[in-house]
């Protein structure tokens, strides 16, 4: 079970999704399944993947019926082949119908960015990179979906925003216009900060990676720089900061962007563009 969600978040999420699918109230199963008639069915794997979301899968099946049987065959995080299963459930022909879209739903969702992640790991395995997700997530679901980068060998940036210091380029504009450089921003921060933090600033260029890294940040992100000028800063940083390269990250590019020498790659993909496991729920 994930250690970001708590086991009362989970059961809340799980309860909202039954409740917006109506799914106890199931006119069409209702009207062609009698309630006590049981079946076997198995969700499967129709291409290869990452599965996440198992747990969260037997919980709808167990909050509309805690008598139903289930066998999970694989945990999050594992690696599953196309054909393969990776839940056998048994019991109520009317439990597993009117769950179905709400346990797949997780499932392919989930198992999507887990899968994804995997691939971007994989492609920078070679180096000291680490891919990191980004707060570009579906309203209401971020925990989940964060969880499900780490199921894939991915890290979790920033869960929110109390969860570190993140000096945006609007945050650096709003004080330009009130007289302040980009270099009195890092000071006025870490001034203002009421606990110790890591602070980590925005720049798109070198004239203000220099100007940043005097002042001694925890991290540096480069936003959208080419991998020839992030090289040129890694080598002026010379391992005083953290960098982080951000910004139209993908799969075709990434190794490249990893060899630089950065120590990380946050990824928007991963939450916002991941596509959806193959996966389907057949009655036997």
């Amino acid at each position: 079970m994930s250690t970001i969600l708590s086991l009362g978040e989970i059961n809340r999420f799980i309860d909202f999704l039954i409740t917006e699918d109506a799914a106890e109230r199931d006119i069409t199963t209702e009207s062609v399944v009698d309630e006590d008639i049981e079946c076997n069915a198995v969700i499967e794997a129709k291409e290869q993947g990452v599965a996440c979301g198992i747990d969260f899968a037997e919980m709808v099946f167990r909050q509309l019926d805690p008598t139903i049987n289930i066998t999970k065959t694989v945990q999050d995080g594992a690696v599953i082949s196309k054909g393969e299963i990776i839940l056998e459930l048994q019991g109520k022909a009317s439990v597993i119908l009117s769950g179905e879209r709400i346990a797949l739903n997780l499932l392919q969702h989930l198992s999507g960015i887990s899968t994804l992640t995997a691939q971007y790991v994989d492609s920078v395995k070679s180096t000291k990179a680490v891919i990191t997700d980004t707060r570009k997530t579906v309203p209401g679901i971020r925990r989940f979906q964060k969880y499900a980068v780490t199921m894939g060998g991915g890290k979790n940036h920033r869960m929110d925003l109390e969860d570190g210091i993140l000096i945006k380029d609007n945050h650096i504009k709003f004080n330009e216009i009130n007289g302040l450089s980009i270099s009195d921003v890092v000071r006025k921060s870490r001034d203002n900060s009421e606990a110790p933090t890591d602070i980590e600033i925005e720049v798109d260029n070198l004239d203000q990676f220099r100007a940043v890294l005097q002042q001694e940040p925890d991290i540096i992100l480069l936003d959208n720089m080419d991998t020839k000028t992030m090289k040129m800063a890694v080598n002026i940083n010379n391992n005083k900061a953290l960098l982080e390269a951000s910004g139209g990250v993908t799969l075709s590019t990434v190794k490249e962007i990893a060899e630089t020498g950065v120590d990380l790659i946050s990824v928007g993909a991963l939450t916002h563009s991941s596509r959806a496991l193959d996966l389907s729920l057949n009655i036997l």
